[in-house]
């Protein structure tokens, strides 16, 4: 095979006969994505955005699993990039102190898009006021927790100043 080219590897016959008696509703649902993990995955994100903008620390640390890596490339002023860490502990403090309370009702944009679901683990995007964050999931004991958020301000040619997002 040359560089740059893909290659179609066939299912084994064995399989397809299984597949078919799946269906593709209980086919999606072996891999997770059911309707009962959507519902939990989403109101988890909205717990963690709204909790940001409404300055609910019970809220957002609901939403978060103990060992959260929340992190985001900060473009520097003479070129470059730092890449900067948030712990659990330091977003619930920092919704504590106010969060995202200042943002007017208006401009609190809270929209959630699942993206994957695989099993216990899930992607999923937050569309907020000035940002987006993409969301890492995982279920255990029965309840989705964020474990990384990656997140991007939505605009960052217009950044005056620092990052001021959850």
């Amino acid at each position: 095979m040359r560089k740059g080219e893909s290659r179609v590897v066939p299912m084994p016959v064995f399989l397809a006969p299984l597949l078919l008696a799946l269906g593709p509703t209980e086919a999606r649902a072996q891999a997770g994505g059911n309707a009962a993990d959507s519902a939990a995955l989403r109101a988890t994100a909205l717990d963690y955005i709204e909790g940001w903008y409404t300055a609910d620390a019970e809220r957002m640390e609901r939403a978060l699993h103990p060992h959260l890596a929340k992190r985001f490339l900060e473009p520097l002023p003479g070129g470059g990039v730092r890449l900067t860490d948030t712990s659990a502990l330091e977003l619930v403090q920092q919704v504590r102190a106010g969060g995202g309370s200042d943002v007017p009702v208006a401009g609190r944009r809270t929209e959630v898009t699942i993206l994957d679901v695989f099993q216990d683990v899930a992607s999923v995007r937050v569309d907020a006021h000035g940002w987006i964050d993409y969301l890492h999931l995982a279920r255990a004991g029965g309840e989705w927790s964020i474990v990384n958020v990656l997140w991007e301000i939505r605009d960052p040619p217009a950044r005056t100043s620092g990052p001021r997002e959850p």
